[in-house]
C-alpha cells in the first residue's frame, strides 16, 4: 500500500488546491469559501458538506449538520479514516488528480463518510436516527448501505451508483469496490447472512455477491459475476455462477485497479 499522509498535511493540500481554484475560477469563490476555506479541519468540512448534500425538506440542512458535528465529535478517529479513503481515491482512480477533487466532487466517498456517521449512532442505540441516514443516503448517492454493516478504512467506492451493502456484511481495509456491486442474502434468512471481504479484494462492476460467505484476502471477482460460495485468497473468480479461473500475482489488487480476467 503506498503511504499515505498525515491529516495536517492532506487538509493543508485540499485548503491550498481550493484557494488555487478560487483564484483561478472566480465563479467558484464563494463555494470553495463556504466548503473549504472557512473550516479548520477535515471533519468540520465534511460535516457541512454531508449536511448540504443529504438536506431535504423534512430532515434540513441545519439538523443534518448538527448531527454530522455530533458524530465526529464523539469519533476521534473520523479524520484518519476519511484521510485514508481519500488517498485511496487519489491513489488508484486514474481520472482524480488531487486531493480536493476527490474530497468535493466523489459521491463514492461522501455516501460512504455519510454511512460512517449512521454506523456510529446504530451501535450508539439510535437506529431510528441512523436509518433515516440510510435512506437519505439511498436517496441522494443511490448507495445502500446498512448501518449495521462493518466497513474498515482505505476503502474506495468507484462511480458508486447501485451499490448495496447488507446488514451482516463485512468489508475489511483497503477494498475497491465499483458501481453496481451487491453484497446480500440469498432471501429471508435471518442473522449473520451476507458476504465477508477481506482485504486488498477488489470487485467488479456489477458483480453480485450472495450469502455468508467469503471472499478471500487479495483475490478479484470480475464484472458481472454472480458468486455463490467462498472465493479462496489471491484468486481471480469469474462467471455466473463464478468459479476461481487463476491466481492473483499482487497481493493487493484493490491498490492496482486492474479489471482484466488475468492476475
Amino acid at each position: 500500500m503506498a503511504k499515505n499522509q498525515s491529516i495536517e498535511c492532506l487538509w493543508k493540500k485540499i485548503q491550498d488546491k481550493a484557494q488555487e481554484v478560487s483564484s483561478s475560477e472566480p465563479a467558484l469563490g464563494s463555494y470553495m469559501q463556504t466548503n473549504i476555506l472557512s473550516h479548520d479541519s477535515l471533519s468540520s468540512a465534511l460535516g457541512l458538506l454531508l449536511a448540504q448534500k443529504l438536506q431535504c425538506a423534512s430532515v434540513p440542512e441545519g439538523a443534518l449538520h448538527d448531527i454530522f458535528h455530533l458524530v465526529f465529535s464523539a469519533n476521534a478517529s473520523i479524520q484518519s479514516i476519511a484521510n485514508d479513503d481519500i488517498q485511496a481515491i487519489t491513489q488508484r482512480d486514474s481520472a482524480c488528480h488531487n486531493f480536493l477533487s476527490a474530497f468535493m466532487y466523489y459521491k463514492g466517498f461522501h455516501a460512504l463518510q455519510a454511512w460512517r456517521a449512521s454506523h456510529w449512532l446504530w451501535e450508539q442505540g439510535r437506529k431510528s436516527l441512523a436509518l433515516m441516514l440510510q435512506n437519505r443516503i439511498s436517496v441522494v448517492f443511490g448507495v445502500d448501505i446498512h448501518p449495521a454493516a462493518q466497513i474498515g478504512k482505505g476503502v474506495m467506492f468507484d462511480h458508486a451508483t447501485g451499490i448495496v451493502i447488507g446488514e451482516t456484511a463485512v468489508i475489511e481495509d483497503c477494498v475497491s469496490i465499483l458501481q453496481g456491486v451487491t453484497l446480500g442474502g440469498t432471501g429471508k434468512k435471518t442473522g449473520d447472512r451476507h458476504p465477508k471481504v477481506r482485504r486488498g479484494v477488489l470487485i467488479g462492476p456489477g458483480a453480485t455477491i450472495l450469502g455468508n460467505i467469503e471472499i478471500g484476502e487479495g483475490s478479484k471477482i470480475i464484472a458481472a459475476s454472480v458468486v455463490l460460495k467462498d472465493i479462496p485468497p489471491h484468486t481471480i473468480a469469474s462467471g455466473v455462477p463464478a468459479e476461481v479461473i487463476d491466481v492473483m500475482q499482487t497481493d493487493s489488487p484493490a491498490e492496482k485497479m486492474d479489471q482484466s480476467l488475468s492476475g
